[in-house]
């Protein structure tokens, strides 16, 4: 029940210890951050042809693969990956990493502290940045100055502009995909009421919680309010209408049911309350004059795309960062929401081939 822990199996997972201390920039210290991450293919001899993938908020390093020890699903962007593919492995060494604050063998709040217990509630507030500055350490370690490309949607968009912003002389394109650059009231309204629903379950504890009976209950109800804001009402009209089933309940709330139940089997609560943070606080024109003023600083060769149907990163948020880039704004037609990101993978597959011809 939960997230990785020590003792699984690692399944395709590296590991990555980076030297201590860290210090995240909102304050608190990390002695030591563990990262997990796979790849893919063979990194050339200059580093050249890398690229990160960065995964969204109940994602992890799996980008492609089987279910197996380990992995208790596939590969969440399944096609994307391999040889032939868009990010091809027989050109590029494809990337991703576990992230800072997650709970598949990155540091995080399930993860040892000092004392040999669990981070729990004392687990530092984190921010993208911080995260990305995790992720430099990791190129840095693996022996790559500069990305060919980095690819992120959703909160993995988040970390792919930062890096942009904040590192420009390492990356070399930029695909930017369902996100935005600043977090909305509309998001951090959704996302502090995903938190207040996992901190009501009683075995909250506080965030210092028994790992052998978390607050699944908390995190399952989290998980439906997300998952409502990730498909479109025209998906969930047409596929489950108003039809009840023969134990009496709608079929969109058994289908809602089904996806608590299984990310309360794979995520770590305290990880959802520290992830869903980051987001809140996202701002890429924090410090830097504004988010115009931010994109500014992008030197990438960038490729900006959007879901039509996405209500929880709608189009308009997007177009605000292809502006900024001073690009064309790309709309993916999907009725899967945003959802439409992992979903349309022959349409996000062909905007990668033409960044990455």
């Amino acid at each position: 029940m939960g997230g990785w822990v020590e003792g699984d199996p690692v399944g395709d997972r590296l590991f990555l210890d980076l030297p201590g201390p860290f210090h995240p920039e909102r304050g608190g210290v990390l002695p030591s951050v563990r990262v997990a991450y796979e790849t893919w293919g063979t990194l050339a001899a200059d580093g050249g042809n890398a690229v990160l993938v960065e995964h969204a908020l109940t994602g992890d390093s799996h980008v492609v693969g089987p279910a197996g020890p380990g992995h208790p699903t596939p590969g969440w962007w399944n096609g994307l990956v391999g040889s032939g593919a868009p990010l091809d492995t027989d050109r590029f060494f494809v990337v991703c990493a576990n992230v800072l604050g997650g709970c598949q063998g990155t540091t995080g709040p399930s993860s040892p502290g000092p004392d040999g217990g669990h981070w729990g509630s004392r687990f530092p507030e984190v921010t993208v940045g911080d995260q990305v500055r995790v992720e430099a350490a990791l190129a840095d370690a693996l022996g790559i100055d500069r990305w060919a490309c980095v690819v992120g949607g959703s909160m993995g968009g988040m970390r792919a502009v930062e890096w942009a912003v904040a590192l420009p002389d390492r990356v070399a394109t930029l695909f930017f995909l369902a996100s935005g650059a600043v977090a909305t009231a509309d998001q951090i309204g959704t996302q502090t009421t995903q938190q207040a629903a996992v901190r009501a379950d009683p075995r909250w504890a506080g965030g210092d919680y028994d790992r052998a009976d978390p607050p699944v209950d908390g995190l399952g109800i989290a998980r439906r309010i997300a998952h409502l804001t990730y498909r479109s009402a025209v998906e969930l009209g047409e596929r489950f209408g108003t039809r009840v089933q023969e134990d009496g309940g709608f079929a969109v709330a058994s289908y809602l049911d089904h996806h608590a139940a299984k990310l309360a089997a794979r995520f770590d609560a305290g990880s959802y309350v520290v992830l869903t943070q980051v987001m809140n606080t996202w701002d890429v024109g924090r410090d830097r004059g504004g988010v115009a003023a931010a994109l500014g600083r992008v030197t990438a060769r960038s490729v900006v795309a959007g879901v039509d149907s996405d209500r929880l990163y709608p189009i308009g948020l997007q177009q605000e960062v292809a502006d900024g880039l001073g690009v064309p704004l790309h709309v993916i037609a999907s009725p899967y929401g945003h959802d439409g990101f992992l979903i349309e993978t022959a349409a996000v597959g062909a905007l990668l081939r033409d960044l990455l011809p």
